[in-house]
């Protein structure tokens, strides 16, 4: 149930990210956000482990700040598998959108999901 309440926060904030950065990032709708969102957790689950284990030494020269290159790298991958109906200008707006979920992820995990 956590995992689909992730896509579906992943999903809104691809639509603001989209609405506030309108020449940068491109949505066709929410169920496009949807499907974007539901591919990069697929990737998440598949892709990303590999890329942390191959840039191990980096991540940890860095202290894990290159965890965010990764994210950035991930939804490049979610921009060049979804085609037309989402769209990423570059990398460092990948990067700037993969920084701002995640903060605005674990704030909300912190806020609202965490019940202890």
């Amino acid at each position: 149930m956590r995992w689909l309440i992730g896509i579906v926060i992943n999903a809104v904030l691809f639509m603001a990210i989209a609405g506030y950065f309108k020449e940068a990032v491109y949505v066709a709708g929410f169920g496009a956000a949807l499907g974007a969102s539901f591919l990069l957790s697929i990737l998440n689950i598949l892709v990303r482990p590999i890329l942390v284990i191959l840039t191990l030494p980096i991540t940890l020269l860095t202290l894990g700040l290159f965890l965010f290159v990764i994210n950035g790298v991930t939804i490049m991958l979610t921009d060049s598998l979804m085609g037309s109906s989402f769209e990423v200008s570059g990398f460092g707006m990948a990067l700037l959108t993969s920084l701002i979920m995640s903060v605005a992820n674990m704030i909300i995990q912190k806020t609202l999901l965490n019940k202890e």
